[in-house]
């Protein structure tokens, strides 16, 4: 697929697409014979796991990491000990993510109740005007 299909379906801009392949976060699979880039579900995947490491504050260069920890998982042969040492950098992530989760609930939380004190305010002084 073409990269305006890969940017509807992932939600991204074409310049954060061209971004990450310029940082190497993803390359295409090929080029057209114009030219285009040209992608396939993989790198679809692939930008998907960025996007959603992205709100998170993971650094390009932790989104590199786990990017090759589960690209030598997925597509290799890796002997015992290297196959624990890429779960545990996997796992890493997993914890560093649910860390991530918990401070934005906390933050949403404190978000809801702001925005529901200025709803109270704006009906209390709406009742006295009334």
């Amino acid at each position: 697929m073409q990269i305006g299909e890969v940017a509807a379906r992932t939600e991204l801009s074409l310049r954060t697409i061209r971004h990450y392949e310029e940082t190497g976060l993803v390359v295409p699979s090929a080029r057209s014979q114009g030219g285009f880039r040209l992608y396939t579900e993989q790198d679809v995947d692939r930008l998907m796991v960025i996007r959603r490491m992205k709100p998170l504050g993971f650094t390009l260069d932790q989104m590199r990491d786990l990017l090759d920890a589960t690209d030598r998982l997925d597509g290799g042969e890796p002997t015992p000990d290297e196959r624990e040492a890429l779960l545990q950098r996997v796992r890493g992530y997993e914890q560093d993510a649910a860390e991530q989760v918990a401070k934005l609930r906390v933050q949403l939380a404190r978000a809801e109740e702001f925005a529901r004190t200025l709803r109270e305010r704006v009906e209390r002084n709406e009742d006295v005007t009334r």
